[in-house]
């Protein structure tokens, strides 16, 4: 780093502040010696430009499914003949015919939004916004937390509703290892395509339809920047390290706050506070479940970080009353 950073005098800080200073620092570090290595360790793999889709109403889904699958075939194909089989095989499995996508782009890390339900018809709706490390290749395990809901929401829906999933992977998240995870620049970047997508979502869905989105990780950074007028009835917060903001108050929106955080989560131990480093603001400011905050705060027993959607779990069963607006029903840590 030579001579050019200029050291600032010390000021009276306490032994806390030196020491989250030091662990955000360390961590800035760590990642801009990793990511290049991270980065530089894969080519990128061919696939065609995205499906021309015509405009997302409840009567062009199922054209919109068809094309995307194609798409998503086209992308296995190429895939495989650059020699990757792990991206084909993640590829095809978007492309069978149980799968429904809204979107896909197999380009670079890759990019999905898939539907579980019946979408046109779905009175509450749960839109999932994953964490770091989620890309196509990774696209699997997103898929199963999504799935996981859909099924414990068709259990406990009453009669007559009609629910549905996203699993919306519509930004490119960062490395868990990387500069951009400790930055709020992927989800500044995100936030604008969460917007409009919610906003294509509400002319494809009943007029009444209940809209829940349910964040997770930097998920939930990714979510906190959109707030500002985002057409959701529900923000869910989940293993969240903050949202940029500094309270519920702060993200500007209507929509009901819920965070929580399972008692086995390792995000817990992250510095819930942002420092200017370099020209560059590290960190998330204050942390989602504490009373500073002011967001509604639910059980998520011992989840960790990973555990928030597994099946019979407290954290699943609030985040389907959530859904459900069954809010008298959620339990509350």
């Amino acid at each position: 780093m030579g001579n050019h950073i200029q050291i600032p005098p010390k000021a009276p800080h306490t032994t806390r502040t030196h020491r989250w200073r030091r662990t955000l620092l360390a961590a800035f570090l760590t990642a801009a010696i990793a990511a290049p290595l991270s980065g530089a360790a894969r080519p990128q793999i061919p696939a065609p430009t995205p499906a021309a889709l015509p405009l997302l109403t409840a009567t062009t889904l199922h054209t919109t499914y068809e094309a995307n699958r194609a798409n998503a075939t086209q992308a296995a194909q190429m895939a495989a003949t650059h020699g990757d089989p792990h991206r084909a095989a993640a590829d095809q499995a978007l492309a069978a015919p149980s799968r429904n996508l809204l979107t896909f782009d197999g380009r670079g890390t890759g990019q999905a939004t898939e539907v579980l339900g019946d979408l046109a018809h779905a009175g509450h709706i749960a839109v999932l916004v994953p964490g770091s490390d989620t890309s196509l290749d990774t696209y699997a395990r997103f898929h199963q937390a999504a799935a996981a809901l859909y099924t414990d929401l068709t259990h406990r829906a009453p009669h007559g509703t009609t629910v549905a999933v996203i699993a919306w992977l519509g930004y490119e998240p960062p490395a868990t290892v990387s500069t951009a995870v400790t930055t709020t620049t992927r989800a500044d970047e995100a936030a604008p395509h969460l917007r409009a997508f919610i906003r294509h979502l509400r002319a494809a869905t009943p007029p009444q339809a209940h809209i829940s989105l349910l964040c997770h990780s930097y998920g939930t950074v990714v979510c906190g920047r959109a707030a500002p007028g985002l057409d959701a009835d529900d923000i869910v917060l989940v293993g969240s390290p903050g949202t940029g903001a500094d309270s519920a108050a702060a993200l500007h929106t209507h929509a009901r706050i819920w965070a929580a955080r399972g008692s086995g989560d390792w995000i817990r131990h992250v510095p819930h506070t942002s420092a200017d480093l370099f020209g560059t603001t590290i960190g998330f400011g204050t942390d989602p479940v504490s009373r500073a905050f002011g967001a509604r705060v639910f059980d998520a027993a011992d989840a960790d970080h990973s555990g928030y959607f597994t099946p019979g779990s407290a954290s699943l069963a609030n985040l389907a009353r959530i859904t459900l607006g069954e809010t008298s029903e959620v339990t509350r840590a």
